[in-house]
């Protein structure tokens, strides 16, 4: 019996080993976004992504990403919660940007807004092939940031 036991202890090692692997890699991915290290971001997504059902490829990929730093300057992914079972990576990143002018049907020109993105990517091998986000509805009426902000 003990080399059963040795094998099942290889196999959650192993698993371990996976799953630090898929978390540094994400955090590494979003340390190219947060970078707009756009050179590098074939190092993490593969030629053939998708997002939400829709085949992107890596170019289309880029820039849709490109489009939201434009729309938001200040934009800094923030992972607020990481969940890791191999090949998948589960995340809720947290905003806290500016958008200019419209966000998500809102005229926010500007304004400071918190705001949260749950989703989940399948990896191959070490690369994003998949991405499946939750959209983001923001109420009609909005708390913004300024507005809850003591006098400084």
């Amino acid at each position: 019996m003990p080399d059963r036991e040795s094998g099942a202890e290889i196999l959650i090692l192993n698993y371990a080993r996976r799953m630090q692997e898929l978390l540094s890699t994400y955090q590494s991915y979003l340390d190219c976004l947060n970078a707009q290290d756009w050179s590098r971001l074939g190092d993490f997504v593969h030629d053939e992504v998708s997002h939400n059902g829709r085949l992107f490829g890596l170019a289309g990929y880029r820039v849709m990403l490109e489009n939201d730093f434009q729309q938001i300057p200040d934009l800094q992914f923030r992972a607020e919660l990481l969940v890791c079972e191999p090949p998948f990576v589960a995340a809720r990143l947290w905003f806290n940007c500016s958008p200019k002018g419209n966000f998500l049907g809102l005229a926010l020109n500007g304004r400071t807004v918190s705001f949260a993105e749950n989703i989940f990517y399948e990896f191959d091998g070490d690369k994003i092939k998949t991405a499946w986000s939750v959209s983001i509805k923001l109420p009609s009426k909005i708390s913004f940031h300024s507005e809850h902000c003591p006098p400084g």
